[in-house]
């Protein structure tokens, strides 16, 4: 029983022992002070901020072309390869001639044969000028002489219109392409009969260079767009889907004559010159108008605006590195910048990362600025 009491005691002091060395107060800790954030600290400084309208677009080709035999034949030769590029009056087929030619001879051989008669006549026309003072022609012979003048004679122009139109038909035999552009999967194979009112076509040509795109806004931006394009030239900027990536810029070619009212929407079409082929007939983008540029306004980056029940805010640097909140009214606003009307100066300090671990009176440690080159700078190179 003694034994027992003894272990129960030195238990007791074990325990004892390890709760004061627990909650004994560790003057290194009590030392240290409040935490200090490491945080991102940006400048807010006058600049030029651009202004755009966005909406979703279409790409377009500027010419598309359904090529299709005008005359009824076998498809002799094929002159393109699929996904070719080709220019104006490039062949495309060749469909047989030889039927074609050989109508064109006949309509020459009858030009010819009504020719001579009409030589003939006018021979015989001339006898019986000399004969008529004589009374050895009568006039109507010579009437009908006249008569039959001129029905060959016109009988010669129907003949030199049936070579035009022979000729026309043997030329529509070698199919060449209207525009410039890019063949698509070819339709019709050598060896085919093709005919005048086949829908199908033998390919589609489409004009990549300059490229159009269709897109939409809401018809609130209708004024700021008009008033824009009435100014200048618009420029437009095609960007991804993901709006990280610029595809190409070009400028505004035309608003739509119509508001779209079961949308509330208006269409404008914009042209690009497409150099680098980013753009393709059928895909979507997202299209941006500038609409005008707000000359050095005060600006600050869009990641340290704030949202809280008052309103919008940022976080102010302090010149002894503490934080207060400071409310903000914002203009302009896009996925890099915001414009600040009321709330700062030019020159003041602001946090641009690490907001939720912050609170008014925070110690912060601005981190050093970001490299041009490296995963840190990537969102903003990204940026459009």
């Amino acid at each position: 029983m003694k034994q027992r009491t003894l272990i129960m005691a030195a238990l007791a002091v074990l325990l004892l022992l390890g709760a004061w060395l627990w909650l004994r107060p560790n003057s290194s800790n009590a030392n240290k002070g409040p935490p200090v954030i490491a945080v991102d600290v940006a400048t807010v400084q006058a600049a030029d901020v651009p202004v755009y309208a966005e909406g979703l677009g279409t790409v377009q080709a500027f010419y598309t072309v359904t090529v299709t035999a005008r005359v009824d034949g076998q498809v002799d030769k094929i002159g393109f390869t699929e996904g070719q590029d080709v220019t104006k009056g490039a062949l495309i087929a060749q469909i047989d001639p030889r039927p074609f030619q050989a109508a064109l001879g006949v309509a020459i051989a009858t030009r010819d044969k009504d020719r001579a008669q009409l030589q003939n006549a006018h021979l015989d026309m001339q006898r019986y000028q000399l004969l008529a003072p004589e009374d050895l022609a009568s006039k109507q012979t010579v009437d009908t002489q006249n008569a039959l003048i001129a029905q060959l004679g016109a009988q010669v122009k129907g003949d030199e219109a049936a070579i035009d139109n022979a000729r026309t038909q043997l030329d529509y035999t070698t199919i060449r392409s209207p525009i410039e552009g890019r063949t698509g999967i070819r339709l019709v194979d050598p060896g085919n009969i093709v005919h005048a009112t086949d829908t199908t076509g033998i390919v589609v040509v489409t004009q990549l260079e300059p490229i159009s795109v269709i897109f939409s806004l809401p018809e609130e931006s209708f004024e700021r767009v008009n008033a824009a394009l009435q100014r200048a030239p618009v420029q437009t900027v095609a960007l991804s889907r993901d709006r990280n990536e610029e595809l190409d810029r070009g400028t505004l070619a035309l608003i739509d004559n119509q508001i779209d009212q079961t949308t509330g929407t208006l269409r404008l079409k914009a042209t690009l010159p497409n150099k680098q082929h980013h753009l393709w007939p059928g895909q979507f983008v997202n299209m941006r108008v500038l609409t005008q540029v707000q000359h050095q306004v005060l600006t600050m980056p869009a990641g340290a605006l704030e949202r809280g029940p008052d309103g919008l805010f940022t976080y102010l640097v302090n010149a002894d590195s503490t934080i207060a909140v400071a409310p903000v009214t914002i203009g302009e606003q896009n996925n890099e910048t915001v414009v600040v009307q009321k709330g700062l100066k030019a020159g003041d300090k602001v946090v641009a990362s690490n907001q939720y671990r912050l609170q008014p009176g925070s110690h912060i440690r601005a981190n050093a600025p970001r490299s041009s080159k490296g995963s840190a700078s990537k969102p903003a190179e990204q940026a459009p």
